[in-house]
């Protein structure tokens, strides 16, 4: 016989509007019942766009160009949605260090140049490199 059907958690009270939490969990197998006030997960507060777009995001591995051609929206839409998803779950984005990305760029650079000199690659591999080409 097929598990029953389940479905999913609303996250509001549907009269009041207020917030809901989990009062019980069941397992059908061996008759355990818990019985308290158990938190909602910040995921299945989500509305079905925002579980689609979260969905989509870790499919694509984060790659935000990725998810513009899957979802077929543009960039800057992308971001948007990717913000109000943020803003939904209460994470704040973590910024960047302007000086770390240079220092990271320095440290590139660094690299083509040693491997240069080693000859491990050729002038205009290196040029390409620097270019971002490679």
């Amino acid at each position: 016989m097929a598990p029953p059907k389940l479905h999913p958690i609303p996250s509001r009270d549907p009269v009041s509007g207020g917030e809901l939490y989990i009062s019980e969990l069941a397992n059908d197998d061996s008759g355990v019942t818990l019985r308290g006030k158990f938190e909602i997960p910040r995921y299945a507060k989500l509305d079905a766009d925002q579980a689609k777009f979260l969905e989509t995001f870790l499919r694509c591995r984060g790659m935000l160009n990725s998810v513009e051609r899957e979802l077929g929206i543009s960039y800057p839409t992308v971001r948007a949605r990717l913000d109000s998803l943020l803003d939904a779950l209460n994470l704040p984005p973590i910024k960047e260090d302007p000086g770390a990305r240079r220092e990271k760029a320095s440290e590139r650079k660094r690299r083509i140049l040693d491997e240069l000199e080693k000859g491990e690659i050729t002038p205009e591999e290196a040029k390409a490199q620097l270019r971002g080409g490679a």
